[in-house]
C-alpha cells in the first residue's frame, strides 16, 4: 500500500508536468541525494541502504529542493555499494569480458526511505539534464542500462512498477518478496537472492525436522513481511506440518505499546519457537522489549534479513538470541575486495582509475574515526569530535568494512553486476543478420532499447570464481540456495555465527535440507532441541479430540470409543475396556487355514494329474489314439492346463504388488492359451470331416500345422496385450480394507481397473462360447469324429462354471472372493482335463485293444 501511494503520487506529478510541454521537456525538480559516480561507455545504476533512516523538513514537488538529512550511517550498506564499485573495476580489467567497453556506475543511497529510493530510481532511469527537445523517435542509450537494487522488497515493488513499463532491467540482491516473481506485473525484474516462497518452504522443513508443530510468527509491516505471513500460513496448512500459535505484525518506528503487547502474547503462549521475518531495525526494537520483559526459553528462527546481523550479536541480546537458527544468503568469496576497500581515502578523487564522490566517503570516514571535516558537508549532522585529516589508518580501527570473511549480500551484488555484464557482452557479440530481433537484427550501444538487454539477461548463464552457477528462471529468480546458520555465545563472551546446513532446490528432487545436528548449539539447560507442540501425541488406546476454537494441533486425548481407533496407526484397535490399543486382526486367504490348505492341495493335485497325463501321452505318442487327436495341440493344451492349476496358487497368501499384478495376468493368459487350443482342435475336426468328403481335400490345405500354431499364438497375444495395457494404465495393487470389520484388516487385491478385468474375462468367454458353438454344430458328425462331442461337453462345463462365478465373486467379501476365483479356476480346469483327456486315457490304459487305427476309423471294430 505504501509503495502504491508513493508511486501513484509521483507518477501523477510526472504526467501533469510532461503533458503541458509540446516540443521540449524541462526538469522541474532536483533531488539532492547521496551518491557516487564513475563515468563509462555504459553506466550501471545501484541502489543501496547506506543510512538507516532520513528526516524531511518538506516533501513537495515545487521547484524548491527538499531539505533532507540521512541519519544512522551503516558500514555494511557502504560496503555493499563499494562491492558494486569493485565488481565494475574488476570487469573493466578483464580482457575477455566487455573488452572494448568501459563500465561506469551511479550509486545512490536510499536512506531506508521509500520516497528517496524511488526518487533515486527515477534519476537513474531518466537522468538530470535540465532540458531536452522532443523528437519523433528517441535515439541513443538510456542514462543507465540496468540497476542493481533495491535492498527492500517494498522499494523494489515501487521501482519495478514504474520502470517495468519501460523495460529497464532491475537486478535486486536483497528483495525476497514472492510477489516479485509475477512476470506480468514485473517483466524487467530479476534477482540473485531466492524468493520468500522458497525461504518459507525451507523453514517449514526445519520445523518438521525437529518436530516443532506449534510456533509463533512475527513479520514486518511491509510487503516483505505481509506476503510472507500469507505464504507461510498457507504452505504450513497444506504441508500439515504444524500450526501457528500467533501471527503478529511488528510496527514501523517507535511504538512501545504495540511491542509490549506482542511480547506479552509471546510470554503467554506455549509455543517455544518464534519465527521472525523482519528487518534488522524491527528485530532490534523487538529485542529491546524482550530484554526488558526478560522473556527467555525461546527458540528463535531468523529470516535472511537478520540471520547474520552483527548489530544484534551484542552481550545485551545474546543471552536471549544465542542458539538462534536462521536462513542466510549463500556465503561467497570475493578475492581482492579487502585490498580495494583499504585504498579508500576521502582526500582522493580518483581511486584505482575511477572517480568517487568524496561526500559519501567523508561521511564514512567521520563515522569510523569519530571525527569531522572542517567545514562539515552540508546536510551531514552526525559528525563530531576531533578534526579528520584523511590520513587515518583503516586497519587500526578494526572496522566491519574490512571483514570479508562472511560475504553474503555482497556476494549477491557481485553476481548481479556480473549478470548484467555478461548479458551486455552476449548482446555485443551478436553477428549482424543472425540476431534474435526483428529481421535477425542485433542491438548496438548507439541504438539500444532496454528490453533488448532483458532478452540476453533472461538467457545469461555463468559460473562465479567461487564455483556457483548463476542463471535466471522464467520468473527472473536465481537458482535458490540458502545456508542454515546457528548463533553461538562462547564462554569468553564472544559470539560466533556458524553454518550448520544447507537448503537448496534440485531439479530432480525438489527442495533438499541438509543439517549437521551435532554442530547445533541449543540455548537450553538440556542442550537439546526444545519441545514446541500445542498438545503432545496421544498414547495408544486414546484418540484426539480437537479443542473447540483451536487449530488442529491443539487437542485432548480421550479413550478410544467403539468404531474408532487410535490416530497413531490404523493397524490398532481398542480392547474391550477401551483403555489400551491392541493390533487389529488380519485376514487373507492363507496357506495355513483349512480353506487355503484344501485349495492348495487341489491345485497341486490337478498339476500332478496333468503331469501324469502328459507322461502317458508322451509314452504312447506313437499310438493311433494320441496321433489321431492332433498330438501337438494336445501337448500344448496339457501344458496350458498345468499353468491354469498353478496360477491359482497366486491367489493364496498375503497379497503383494507382484502377486496382485501377476495373478490375473497369469490366469488370463493361461486360460486363453487353453481355450485357443480347444478352438483350433474344433476347427481341425470340422476341416477333417469336410476333407473326408469328395472334393473337400483342399480344406486341410488352408489349415495345416503352421496355421494352427499361428492361430493359437495370435489369440494368446491379444490376451497378453490386454493384460499389459491393464497393468500399465491401472495396475492391480494390494489394499488394506477396514470397511468389512472395525477390528479386522482384510488384505485384498483391488483390480485397479474394473474395465480391464471385464475385458480380460470377456475375451476368455468369447473364445469359450465360440468353441462351444462350433463343437455343438459338429456334435452329429460320424463316430470317428466324436472329438467334437468331448469338446462340446468340456466347453459346457467351462461356461457353466464361469457364469456361476460372476455373481458369486461379486457377493463374496474379503478372502472369500479370492477363494471363489480359485474354485472357479480349479473347477473349470478339472472339467476340461477330465472331459477331454479322461476317455482317451481310459482307452490307452484300460482298453489297449481299441487303441488301433482300425478301431478308431471304424465303429464296428471298436465294439468288438
Amino acid at each position: 500500500m505504501i509503495a502504491f501511494q508513493v508511486t501513484f503520487m509521483l507518477y501523477v506529478y510526472l504526467i501533469s508536468e510532461s503533458s503541458s510541454l509540446l516540443s521540449s521537456c524541462k526538469l522541474r525538480r532536483q533531488f539532492y541525494l547521496n551518491s557516487m559516480h564513475k563515468p563509462g561507455d555504459v553506466v550501471l545504476g545501484g541502489l543501496f541502504n547506506v543510512h538507516y533512516t532520513s528526516v524531511f523538513s518538506k516533501l513537495s514537488f515545487t521547484s524548491e529542493p527538499n531539505q533532507l538529512s540521512c541519519q544512522g550511517f551503516g558500514t555494511a550498506g557502504f560496503r555493499h555499494a563499494m562491492t558494486m564499485a569493485f565488481a565494475i573495476d574488476e570487469i573493466n580489467k578483464k580482457p575477455n569480458l566487455l573488452p572494448n567497453v568501459t563500465l561506469g556506475y551511479s550509486l545512490y543511497d536510499n536512506c531506508a526511505t521509500l520516497v528517496i529510493g524511488f526518487s533515486a530510481a527515477l534519476l537513474l532511469a531518466s537522468g538530470q539534464e535540465e532540458q531536452f527537445l522532443l523528437q519523433e523517435e528517441c535515439l541513443g542509450t538510456p542514462p543507465v542500462l540496468g540497476i542493481v537494487g533495491d535492498s527492500f522488497s517494498t522499494f523494489s515493488i515501487a521501482t519495478s512498477d514504474v520502470l517495468g513499463l519501460f523495460n529497464l532491467p532491475i537486478v535486486s540482491y536483497y528483495a525476497t518478496c514472492s510477489c516479485l516473481s509475477d512476470r506480468q506485473r514485473f517483466p524487467s525484474f530479476f534477482r540473485t537472492i531466492p524468493s520468500d516462497a522458497f525461504q518459507v518452504r525451507a523453514m517449514i522443513k526445519i520445523l518438521k525436522r525437529f518436530g516443532w508443530t506449534w510456533a509463533g510468527l512475527l513479520v514486518s509491516d511491509d510487503d516483505y513481511g505481509l506476503h510472507v505471513s500469507q505464504t507461510f500460513q498457507s504452505d504450513l496448512a497444506q504441508s500439515g506440518g504444524g500450526c501457528l500459535a500467533y501471527s503478529e505484525i511488528l510496527p514501523w518506528g517507535e511504538n512501545p505499546a504495540e511491542l509490549k503487547r506482542i511480547v506479552e502474547i509471546m510470554k503467554r503462549s506455549t509455543a517455544r519457537v518464534v519465527i521472525v521475518f523482519a528487518h534488522q531495525i524491527h528485530v532490534i526494537q523487538l529485542m529491546e522489549e524482550v530484554v526488558r520483559e526478560n522473556v527467555t526459553g525461546l527458540q528463535w528462527i531468523a529470516s535472511e534479513a537478520w540471520s547474520a546481523a552483527a548489530v544484534l550479536q551484542t552481550p545485551r541480546f545474546m543471552p536471549y538470541l544465542s542458539g538462534t537458527l536462521g536462513i542466510a544468503i549463500r556465503r561467497g568469496e570475493i578475492l581482492g575486495l579487502r585490498d580495494f576497500l583499504l585504498r579508500i581515502r576521502p582526500d582522493l578523487h580518483i581511486i584505482s582509475n575511477f572517480l568517487i564522490n568524496t561526500f559519501q566517503v567523508m561521511q564514512f570516514w567521520e563515522y569510523i574515526f569519530d571525527c569531522r571535516f572542517a567545514p562539515p558537508p552540508a546536510g551531514w549532522v552526525e559528525a563530531g569530535g576531533e578534526v579528520c585529516t584523511g590520513q587515518e589508518d583503516l586497519e587500526s580501527v578494526g572496522t566491519e568494512l574490512l571483514d570479508v570473511s562472511d560475504l553474503r549480500p555482497e556476494y549477491n551484488i557481485y553476481k548481479a553486476v556480473y549478470a548484467l555484464a555478461y548479458a551486455l557482452d552476449d548482446m555485443l557479440q551478436c553477428e549482424p543478420g543472425r540476431g534474435p530481433f526483428s529481421g535477425h537484427s542485433c542491438a548496438t550501444l548507439q541504438i539500444l532499447k532496454p528490453w533488448q538487454l532483458i532478452h540476453y539477461l533472461e538467457k545469461v548463464n555463468f559460473t562465479t570464481s567461487f564455483g556457483d552457477q548463476v542463471s535466471f528462471d522464467e520468473n527472473g529468480d536465481a537458482l535458490p540456495i540458502y545456508d542454515v546458520m546457528n548463533w553461538l555465545w562462547l564462554p569468553d563472551g564472544r559470539t560466533k555465527v556458524q553454518s550448520v546446513g544447507l537448503v537448496k532446490k534440485l531439479a530432480s528432487k525438489g527442495e533438499e535440507l541438509t543439517l549437521d545436528e551435532e554442530k547445533i548449539f541449543w540455548n537450553f539447560d538440556s542442550k537439546q532441541s526444545p519441545l514446541s507442540v500445542c498438545s503432545e501425541s496421544c498414547p495408544p488406546g486414546t484418540r484426539m479430540a480437537r479443542k473447540k476454537g483451536q487449530p488442529f494441533c491443539c487437542f485432548d486425548c480421550v479413550p478410544c470409543s467403539e468404531g474408532k481407533f487410535s490416530n497413531d496407526t490404523e493397524d490398532f484397535w481398542s480392547n474391550v475396556q477401551r483403555d489400551h490399543c491392541i493390533p487389529k486382526k488380519t485376514e487373507f486367504l492363507s496357506y495355513h487355514e483349512p480353506l487355503g490348505i484344501c485349495l492348495t492341495t487341489t491345485s497341486l493335485l490337478g498339476t500332478f494329474i496333468c503331469a501324469v497325463v502328459l507322461g502317458i501321452f508322451t509314452y504312447h505318442r506313437s499310438t493311433p489314439m494320441v496321433r489321431a487327436n492332433n498330438s501337438e495341440l494336445s501337448f500344448l493344451l496339457l501344458l496350458s492346463l498345468k499353468s491354469c492349476f498353478l496360477c491359482s496358487l497366486l491367489f493364496i497368501g498375503r497379497p503383494s504388488l507382484w502377486t496382485c499384478q501377476l495373478r490375473h495376468a497369469a490366469f488370463g493368459i493361461s486360460f486363453v492359451l487353453c481355450v485357443s487350443c480347444i478352438l483350433v482342435k474344433t476347427i481341425v475336426v470340422l476341416a477333417v470331416f469336410k476333407a473326408s468328403k469328395p472334393g473337400g481335400g483342399a480344406s486341410l490345405k488352408w489349415f495345416g500345422a503352421v496355421q494352427q500354431r499361428g492361430t493359437v499364438l495370435v489369440l494368446t497375444s491379444i490376451q497378453a496385450a490386454i493384460c499389459t495395457a491393464w497393468i500399465v494404465s491401472a495396475s492391480p495393487a494390494p489394499h488394506k480394507n477396514t470397511q468389512y470389520h472395525n477390528d479386522k484388516i482384510v488384505y485384498e487385491c483391488v483390480v485397479g481397473s474394473t474395465v480391464g478385468f471385464a475385458v480380460l474375462l470377456g475375451y476368455i468367454g468369447f473364445l469359450a462360447i465360440l468353441s462351444f458353438l462350433l463343437a455343438f454344430l459338429a456334435r452329429n458328425l460320424p463316430d470317428n469324429f466324436n472329438e467334437a462331442k468331448l469338446i462340446t461337453f468340456s466347453m459346457l462345463i467351462f461356461c457353466a462354471v464361469w457364469v456361476a462365478f460372476v455373481p458369486a465373486y461379486v457377493n463374496s467379501p474379503g478372502k472369500y472372493s479370492d477363494a471363489v476365483e480359485v474354485f472357479a479356476i480349479l473347477a473349470s480346469s478339472f472339467g476340461l482335463l477330465l472331459a477331454l483327456f479322461g476317455p482317451k486315457c481310459y482307452i490307452i490304459l484300460l482298453r489297449p485293444e481299441r487303441n488301433t487305427k482300425k478301431a478308431i476309423m471304424g465303429r464296428g471294430e471298436c465294439n468288438n
